[in-house]
């Protein structure tokens, strides 16, 4: 069975390895010891608070296969970005240059340098290795963050966003910061992605242009980067955009890939989910079940899964033993689950 559980000590070397296999443009993993221990100490930490708001918190769990104990996946929530280091990106808009006298009228995208994302939850760090894409895999590893976040809305804000990987080769070429990299930065996109990555951000706010970019002035292969994914994120941004996320002009100032964002109470996984009680079965069939994903109420002992569930009428949720010992509840425990089809 796939669980997924908070990060502990014992995952560095595995967490390690999905840092670098992840590879250039994923920026919150860097291949760093230190900075990826540190993560692993900041979810600790996280999971062990009791915040009343939504604060500097950062989440990061782990998929783990129940049946060999290796972890095959990870996934994170920020709980509010740009708090502690200020948070970058470009807002894609427009400007009209117009002239009644000259009967001129041009209408021109800019780019305009911003911090509007300040004190939002951000859900990243997702990665399933290949050995473990499939079945509903990469589904959970997703959805289960909307549910922990409906689970404890005091954690987070009411908008969550994802930064969705731009374009860029194997090499970590990226037209878009080739040309910011010419004209200002002479800083190559993988080091740039580095730097930000172990939170070295003030060359950003240094040499970063202070005023909007006009798009037509930048190269014809810059200007198609931008809003664009990179093709290996293409299911990513679907599974997201399903669940009701969209584009609202704004853009990463690196590889200028989408940022998408959602209102955590309209999120498709969201609506469709409840908090009900669980009977344990120690007979359970799966006849008259449906697949589900489903979440303890716990924080630091925090568990999710796929499972079979029946429904019962009084509106309790009848599960086997192997899900309930997987979740680490029993009998009148309550759980947060949604059903794996997808709505009609």
């Amino acid at each position: 069975m796939l669980i997924i559980r908070p990060i502990e000590e014992r995952d560095y070397p595995a967490l390690y390895e999905i840092a670098q296999e992840s590879g250039i443009g994923f920026t919150s993993l860097p291949v760093n010891e230190a900075l990826l221990r540190k993560k692993i100490s900041a979810a600790q930490l996280a999971f062990a608070t009791t915040p009343t708001q939504p604060g500097p918190q950062s989440y990061l769990f782990v998929m783990e296969d129940t049946s060999t104990g290796e972890v095959v996946g990870t996934s994170g929530i920020e709980a509010t970005v740009g708090l502690n280091d200020a948070f970058y990106h470009y807002h894609v808009s427009k400007v009209v240059h117009a002239s009644r006298e000259l009967g001129v009228h041009n209408t021109v995208d800019i780019l305009t340098f911003c911090n509007d994302y300040t004190g939002v939850s951000e859900i990243c760090t997702l990665f399933l290795r290949e050995k473990a894409r499939k079945g509903l895999a990469g589904r959970l590893l997703s959805k289960f963050r909307f549910l922990f976040m409906a689970q404890h809305p005091h954690r987070f804000s009411e908008t969550v966003f994802a930064e969705m990987r731009g374009i860029s080769d194997e090499n970590g070429k990226s037209p878009f910061w080739e040309w910011l990299e010419k004209h200002f930065f002479s800083v190559d996109f993988p080091t740039a992605d580095y730097l930000t990555g172990i939170g070295n951000k003030v060359f950003i706010a240094e040499l970063m242009p202070k005023y909007p970019i006009y798009v037509n002035l930048l190269s014809k292969e810059a200007q198609a980067c931008i809003g664009k994914v990179h093709e290996k994120t293409k299911p990513a941004l679907r599974l997201l955009q399903q669940e009701g996320f969209k584009n609202r002009g704004y853009v990463d100032i690196f590889d200028a890939g989408p940022t998408i964002e959602a209102d955590v109470r309209n999120i498709t996984t969201v609506r469709r989910s409840k908090a009900v009680k669980v009977s344990v079965s120690q007979d359970f069939s799966e006849q008259d079940c449906e697949m589900h994903f489903i979440i303890n109420d716990k924080i630091s002992d925090f568990r999710a899964c796929i499972a079979p569930v029946k429904i019962l009428e009084g509106g309790e949720a009848l599960i086997s033993q192997d899900t309930a010992d997987a979740l680490l509840i029993d009998t009148n425990s309550t759980v947060r689950l949604a059903p794996c089809a997808p709505p009609a």
